[in-house]
């Protein structure tokens, strides 16, 4: 898989990986990464089949989560910040179920959380996509009926974790993602209103909750 990704900050910063929600890529988090790169070095990345990424028409969360993997050893990434929108945090804390180790931190901003019958809100542009439209249905089918291990392997992230979310605005069940962060051995939940792409609506403050988690 070949991904593309942009970068802010000091190439010698601690490293943040961003990952964007369906539909998005890495320029969805262009006003949080350019903040965040005022303290540290800002990786965002194209997810499989989105943006300039290869779209290799073959989909799934683990597949995504190998893709970020391969993607920290081929920058030499041991341990960072992850950070991850809607479906982008699915696949980060799938990262930090299996792979404990390269997670220093973790951020889950309007994430579906792995319990049944649940939805991906809809991120999806009007007019001309960039991203393949076999995407949607696999990431659909898989938050609606996740494998049953992500849940219970919640319990297994040892990453200190930050959840976001955008309130009654959002179309994402709030109290759900109240039920997931319980799950979570450390994780606060943090309410910021904005919706579901509050990390665009309210970027200074997603940045500065971020920078402020990072180095507590």
């Amino acid at each position: 898989m070949r991904l593309a990704y942009r970068t802010w900050g000091d190439p010698f910063g601690s490293p943040v990986v961003l990952l964007h929600g369906l539909g998005g890529s890495s320029l969805s988090w262009e006003a949080v990464g350019t903040l965040l790169g005022e303290e540290w070095r800002v990786y965002a990345i194209d997810l499989r089949g989105h943006g300039e990424s290869d779209w290799p028409d073959e989909y799934g969360f683990e597949q995504m989560r190998d893709d970020v993997l391969e993607f920290l050893d081929a920058c030499e990434l041991d341990r960072v910040g992850l950070v991850g929108h809607s479906m982008g945090g699915v696949v980060a804390y799938l990262l930090a179920e299996e792979h404990a180790d390269r997670v220093e931190r973790l951020v889950l901003v309007e994430t579906p959380p792995p319990f049944p019958g649940q939805l991906v809100a809809d991120s999806r542009p009007a007019g001309p996509v960039d991203y393949d439209e076999n995407v949607v249905p696999a990431v659909r089918a898989q938050v609606a009926e996740p494998d049953p291990r992500w849940e219970q392997e919640l319990g297994q992230i040892v990453a200190p974790t930050l959840m976001i979310a955008g309130g009654p605005e959002s179309s994402m069940p709030q109290g759900r993602l109240a039920d997931m962060a319980s799950l979570i051995p450390d994780c606060r939940l943090l309410t910021l209103g904005g919706g579901h792409h509050v990390h665009k609506k309210h970027a200074d403050q997603v940045a500065q909750q971020i920078t402020e988690f990072f180095t507590s």
